[in-house]
């Protein structure tokens, strides 16, 4: 497939946090958990993915773990009521 294989070089980075989320990110529904949660958590259709970032995202965890202990997210409260148009 390659001619020269060994020319390429790989890097790989640890996560920082062992695996475990951070509390901060947990706290409140962002706009970012709440993008994900109306797309179903389908990373396919997510923007991030298709910008091509070099990381795996971890969003749809913390979207489960933003259900379980938020519940469900406020729309108005996470775009602002005047973001809302009735």
């Amino acid at each position: 497939m390659f001619k020269n294989a060994q020319s390429f070089k790989v890097e790989y980075f640890e996560c920082q946090t062992k695996g475990v989320m951070s509390d901060s990110i947990l706290q409140n529904w962002t706009l970012s958990a709440f993008e994900c949660y109306k797309l179903n958590c389908k990373c396919k259709n997510c923007p991030i993915k298709k910008a091509g970032y070099s990381f795996k995202c971890k969003m749809k965890y913390v979207v489960e773990e933003l259900l379980k202990t938020k519940g469900l997210p406020n729309e108005a409260e996470i775009l602002g009521a005047s973001s809302i148009v009735a």
